[in-house]
C-alpha cells in the first residue's frame, strides 16, 4: 500500500517537489552571484530598445493586466474632463453677458456715436512727461495750420480706422488682407463674439458689423465655429479639451462689380471647323480676406482631406480662435500695439543657446506641428447663412 501511494504521487513525490524547488533556487542564487553571469546579462539589457513600449512588453502577464485597468480609468477621467470644459463653456456665456456692455460703449467711442466723459477719458502714462512734451509741440502745429485746416480734421469722429489698424497691425491677419480688400475693411465698426445657447451643441459666431458701404448689403457678416468637447472613441487619450471641428460661413450680397473675391479674366477660344478665334470673359476665385466668410468644409463623409486642405483648415480654425480669445478681448491694445509686444517678448532664448539636433531629429517638431481641426446662436437677418 505505501508502495502504491509513492508512486501515485503521494507526500513522497511533493517532498521531492519540494527539494528541486529548493535546489533550483540555490542554484538561482549562485548563478545571479557570478559576475560573469551578471555581465553578461547586463550587456543584453543594454542591446535592448528602451522604449515605453518595449519596457511594458517585458512585464508580466498580471501587471499588464492592471495597467489595462488603469487605462479604463483614465477613459473615465477624460469624459468627466469634457463635461468640465461644457460647463466652463456655460460660464463663458454668463462672463460674455456681463463683459457685453463693456463691448457695446467700446464701439459708441469707436464710432464717435458717444463722446467718452474726462473721468472716462484719464489715463496715466508710463510716459506721461514725454507724451506731455509731444502734446505741446502738437499744439503748435495745430496753431500753425488752424487757418487752413477745418475742425473736422481736427477733431475726426470716434477713432477712424479702428479694426482695420489692427488687421494691419497683426501678422495672422495682415496676410489674408489684399490691397483691394482694404477700402472695404475700413468700413468695420465691431467684431463681437456670440456663444451658443444653453442646451445647444457647443460653438461660437463672429460677427463683423459693417456701416453702409459701396461693396455689399450685409449690414452683419458672420462665421460660425462649432465645437466639440468628447473624447474620441478610437483615441480617447487624445482628449485636450474643446475643439473646433468644422465652421460655417455666410452669403455676402455683392453689390454689382464689387465682388472681390473673384477676378475677370478674358479667355480666346478658336473654333474647330471654321478656324475663328472668339474673346470670352470667365470669372475664376481672386485671394480676398473676405474668402474666410466662404471656408473649406471639414469632411464628414470619413473621407479624409488631402494636405493643403488640412492646412486650410486648420489656419482657419487658428484664426477663429485667435479673433475670440485675442483681437475681441483685448481690441484696444491691438490697435496700440501694446498686445503685440508682450507676444513678442516671448523669445525662444538667446542667441547661441541651440542645440545641434542629430540624425531624423531635426525634422520631428514638423510632425508635431499639427493644430487640431478645433469651439450656434441663430445667425442674424443680415447674413443668409450658406
Amino acid at each position: 500500500m505505501a508502495e502504491n501511494s509513492l508512486s501515485d504521487g503521494g507526500p513522497a513525490d511533493s517532498v521531492e517537489a519540494a527539494k528541486n524547488a529548493s535546489n533550483t533556487e540555490k542554484l538561482t542564487d549562485q548563478v545571479m552571484q557570478n559576475p560573469q553571469v551578471l555581465a553578461a546579462l547586463q550587456e543584453r539589457l543594454d542591446n535592448v530598445s528602451h522604449t515605453p513600449s518595449s519596457y511594458i512588453e517585458t512585464l508580466p502577464k498580471a501587471v499588464k493586466r492592471r495597467i489595462n485597468a488603469l487605462k479604463q480609468l483614465q477613459v473615465r477621467c477624460a469624459h468627466i474632463e469634457a463635461k468640465f470644459y461644457e460647463e466652463v463653456h456655460d460660464l463663458e456665456r454668463k462672463y460674455a453677458a456681463l463683459y457685453q456692455p463693456l463691448f457695446d460703449k467700446r464701439r459708441e467711442f469707436i464710432t464717435g456715436d458717444v463722446e467718452p466723459t474726462d473721468a472716462e477719458s484719464a489715463w496715466h502714462s508710463e510716459n506721461e512727461e514725454e507724451d506731455k512734451l509731444a502734446g505741446d509741440m502738437k499744439n503748435k502745429v495745430v496753431i500753425a495750420e488752424k487757418e487752413a485746416a477745418t475742425v473736422e480734421e481736427l477733431n475726426p469722429k470716434g477713432i477712424p480706422e479702428f479694426w482695420f489698424t489692427i488687421f494691419r497691425n497683426v501678422d495672422m491677419l495682415s496676410e489674408l488682407v489684399q490691397e483691394y480688400d482694404e477700402p472695404i475693411l475700413k468700413h468695420l465698426q465691431d467684431i463681437k463674439v456670440k456663444f451658443s445657447d444653453p442646451g445647444q451643441p457647443m460653438s461660437f459666431v463672429l460677427e463683423f458689423h459693417f456701416e453702409p458701404n459701396d461693396y455689399f448689403t450685409n449690414s452683419v457678416l458672420t462665421k460660425t465655429y462649432k465645437m466639440k468637447s468628447e473624447p474620441d472613441k478610437a483615441d480617447p487619450f487624445s482628449f485636450e479639451g474643446p475643439e473646433i471641428v468644422d465652421c460655417d460661413g455666410c452669403t455676402i450680397d455683392w453689390k454689382k462689380g464689387k465682388n472681390v473675391t473673384v477676378k475677370t479674366i478674358k479667355k480666346k477660344q478658336k473654333h474647330k471647323g471654321r478656324g475663328t478665334v472668339r474673346t470670352i470673359t470667365k470669372q475664376v476665385p481672386n485671394e480676398s480676406f473676405f474668402n474666410f466668410f466662404s471656408p473649406l468644409k471639414a469632411s464628414g463623409d470619413g473621407e479624409s482631406l488631402d494636405e493643403d486642405s488640412e492646412f486650410t483648415l486648420a489656419s482657419d480654425f487658428e484664426i477663429g480662435h485667435f479673433f475670440r480669445e485675442r483681437i475681441v478681448p483685448r481690441a484696444v491694445l491691438y490697435f496700440t500695439g501694446e498686445a503685440i509686444e508682450d507676444d513678442d517678448n516671448f523669445e525662444e532664448g538667446e542667441e547661441g543657446e541651440e542645440e545641434e539636433l542629430e540624425g531624423d531629429e531635426e525634422g520631428e517638431d514638423e510632425d508635431d506641428a499639427d493644430v487640431n481641426p478645433k469651439k450656434e446662436p441663430s445667425q442674424p437677418a443680415e447674413c443668409k447663412q450658406q
